[in-house]
């Protein structure tokens, strides 16, 4: 990642943290899933290649911030 990509994603983060903040209000104050939930969804190690951002941030999104919805 060169440092105009990383300027590029340092500033999505922000926003997605800042969208997060204000919408913190509407989210539950204790998840509903059990502990360990997340150890089978995801690779038993880190992976050889680098992964893209958008791939990073979509198990972000579908695996780590839903919680819930994950273990569906």
């Amino acid at each position: 990642m060169d440092a105009a990509e990383f300027r590029k994603r340092g500033k999505e983060m922000v926003d997605y943290v800042a969208d997060y903040l204000e919408k913190i209000d509407k989210r539950q104050v204790f998840p509903d899933v059990e502990p360990g939930y997340l150890r089978p969804l995801i690779p038993d190690c880190a992976p050889q290649d680098p992964e893209s951002f958008e791939d990073v941030f979509k198990d972000i999104e579908k695996i780590i911030m839903p919680g819930p919805n994950a273990c569906e």
